[in-house]
């Protein structure tokens, strides 16, 4: 798989938002996998693909000051979901990254994520002139993994105002464009880029696979 420049025209938002209910609770962000939160997997992807990160996150965001990073919450009470983090993230990006165009969102629990997904995810938004283009794999979209413009702001806020709060459903009424992935290969095993850890047995079999990964290195 080969690997993106950062694109300084794209703010990176890891959504760390969720309530982490499969996981009984656990901050899903902080699980430990190959002796590092699953957290940092995610950055170390991201990272040399943009040019800054925001975390959105609600609830206490001392528990991440290890990364170094700014954290934003939702504007909205209640674990609204994904769709409020993007526009928390939009905001932050308007406020603290006017250079930035877009924002490229990813979820927190995906430890596979492509290095080439921000770049590719900008070449179908451009060829399609879309507002935002989000991933797919395996004949399933992922609306999580996606980039925005970030003047879809005011339409993300009327979404979470008239409480229509199904990402796919913003973006099937955005027309958004779609950038389909391979699978990637870790471990010697062929696996989904877009495989996320939502349940203990999920946290185990990514824990075996970067166990593999870092044996064959």
């Amino acid at each position: 798989m080969r690997t993106s420049e950062i694109d300084a025209e794209v703010t990176g938002v890891l959504l760390a938002g969720g309530r982490s209910s499969r996981m009984g609770g656990r901050e899903k962000a902080l699980l430990d996998i190959g002796g590092k939160p699953m957290l940092l997997h995610v950055l170390e992807r991201l990272r040399p693909q943009v040019g800054r990160i925001v975390i959105n996150a609600n609830g206490d965001p001392a528990r991440f000051s290890g990364c170094c990073l700014p954290v934003v919450s939702d504007s909205i009470e209640g674990y609204a979901g994904p769709l409020a983090g993007l526009h928390a993230g939009m905001a932050w990006a308007l406020s603290e990254t006017p250079e930035a165009r877009y924002i490229a969102s990813v979820p927190v629990d995906c430890p596979f994520l492509p290095l080439d997904l921000v770049a590719r995810l900008k070449a179908a938004l451009l060829s399609k002139h879309a507002s935002c283009a989000i991933a797919a794999s395996h004949g399933e979209r992922h609306p999580v993994a996606g980039l925005w413009r970030t003047d879809l702001i005011g339409a993300v806020a009327e979404s979470l105002q008239q409480n229509v709060r199904a990402l796919h459903r913003f973006t099937d009424a955005q027309g958004c464009a779609v950038a389909d992935f391979a699978p990637v290969v870790i471990g010697g095993s062929s696996i989904d880029p877009f495989f996320n850890v939502n349940a203990p047995a999920d946290l185990e079999k990514a824990r075996s696979l970067f166990a593999s990964e870092t044996a064959r290195g």
